[in-house]
């Protein structure tokens, strides 16, 4: 069963690849050297048609369509008769055009828009209107002479005027062929005439001339002769005294160059001592600037060298010092700040723990700083040096039995403010449980 299902399948397989290759062989056109295939319909971009000269393209049924266009070339014969020179004459130019479907691109695309539905007397009765305007305006434009005997220009003149016409219909112009340029009023043929006559004159005269010139050269030759011989001897004689002053020249020339040969070799002499001179000095120096001014330029490089090092260790080791103090400061402003921080916080808990009241929690700061304080009251007479007091005291008692004199020690006690003044001064209240001051009593009684 699966044998039968697989043979099936390769079947059938083989027969979509057979018909495919087919429908490909079928939409393939190839196009022969002697004719252009133009496909048209949908070409794809802006084109309308789109032409293959040699090979070949696929042409796909129902949106293309394809055609041929001969390139076979087509004679016409222009028999032009009366056309207007540029000297009001009419002549007659029977000639002969070679025209054929052009092969470049855009010649291709013309012909095939243009020429592709057209039988061959069509194409040629087109084209045969085209020559014969274009052939008259060219001979207006050109007189008689030039038409006649410039022939290669004539032609180039035609071609100008006629191929760039024939190329927007497709067309282009292989070959022109001008039998022959006859007139009704015989103007041709009078300048025929002409210029026969004058050829003519021209050899009747050229006879007489050439006549005239042997006459002419049979008596020069006579005296040539005579001339010559005579010219020949003294000739002779010249040559002899020529010799002779050549030679006496000649012997001068030596003498001169032996003297100029002699005069080089001494001057070469002097320069080449001057020369040697010259290299000795200059070997000399040399070898005073290897022995002296060499040393001291390189004395002097290891000098700015040694300085620009110095100077650049200088540098280091000031920049190092900046960089350790800036470091230094940097790390006892590190410790202020801690230090700040760390009071701030003890200020805080200090503050917060006598229930946020400022008057108790600067009373508790003093009280830790009163023996200090005191010690600095103690210090401050301790050392205080009493060389000699004197008093003066009358004998007489007060009140209370108290003399003068301990009056005095008693008031110089007192001079010291006491602890309660102390706190006082700083705008604190000290607790109760420290003790009062008299005055306190004093203004509590009140």
């Amino acid at each position: 069963m699966d044998v039968s299902y697989l043979s099936s399948t390769v079947v059938i397989f083989l027969l979509f690849l057979f018909s495919t290759v087919l429908f490909l062989a079928k939409m393939y056109r190839r196009c022969p050297s002697n004719k252009i295939l133009v496909v048209y319909g949908r070409v794809g971009g802006s084109k309308t048609v789109q032409c293959t000269h040699g090979g070949g393209t696929f042409v796909w049924p129902l949106i293309q369509g394809c055609a041929f266009l001969d390139l076979t070339p087509r004679t016409i014969h222009i028999p032009l008769k009366g056309a207007l020179s540029q000297q009001n004459i009419r002549i007659n130019v029977p000639s002969t055009f070679t025209v054929a479907v052009g092969i470049t691109s855009e010649i291709m695309n013309n012909a095939a828009v243009r020429l592709l539905d057209l039988g061959h007397r069509e194409i040629e009765s087109m084209a045969t209107e085209i020559i014969i305007g274009q052939l008259r305006l060219t001979v207006a434009s050109l007189r008689i002479e030039e038409i006649n005997q410039d022939r290669e220009r004539f032609l180039d003149a035609i071609k100008k005027n006629i191929e760039p016409e024939l190329h927007k219909i497709g067309l282009t112009l292989l070959n022109v062929n001008i039998t022959d340029i006859t007139d009704e009023s015989e103007y041709i043929d009078s300048i025929g005439k002409k210029a026969s006559a004058t050829a003519v004159n021209q050899a009747k005269v050229d006879v007489a001339e050439q006549e005239k010139q042997g006459d002419i050269g049979k008596a020069l030759a006579e005296k040539d002769r005579r001339v010559s011989v005579a010219s020949f001897h003294a000739a002779a004689v010249q040559g002899e005294n020529d010799s002779k002053a050549q030679i006496a020249l000649t012997n001068a020339i030596l003498a001169e160059r032996e003297a100029e040969a002699a005069q080089r070799s001494e001057v070469a002499k002097q320069h080449a001592e001057v020369e040697i001179q010259r290299a000795r000095a200059l070997a000399q120096t040399k070898l005073l600037e290897a022995e002296q001014i060499v040393p001291q330029e390189i004395r002097k490089k290891q000098i700015q060298i040694e300085a620009e090092a110095e100077a650049q260790r200088q540098v280091l080791i000031a920049k190092g010092e900046a960089e350790a103090i800036l470091s230094i400061k940097q790390a006892e402003a590190e410790g202020i700040q801690k230090l700040l921080d760390a009071k701030a916080k003890g200020y805080k808990q200090l503050f917060d723990a006598c229930g946020e009241d400022a008057k108790s929690a600067s009373t508790m700061l003093l009280i830790e700083k009163l023996e200090e304080i005191v010690r600095l009251q103690t210090e401050a007479i301790r050392n205080i040096k009493i060389d000699k007091i004197t008093v003066w005291d009358s004998g007489e008692k007060k009140a209370d039995g108290s003399s003068a004199t301990s009056n005095f020690v008693s008031q110089l006690v007192k001079s010291l403010p006491a602890l309660h003044d102390v706190a006082a001064m700083a705008g604190l209240e000290l607790p109760k449980f420290l003790g009062s001051t008299q005055s306190d009593e004093k203004m509590t009684c009140l």
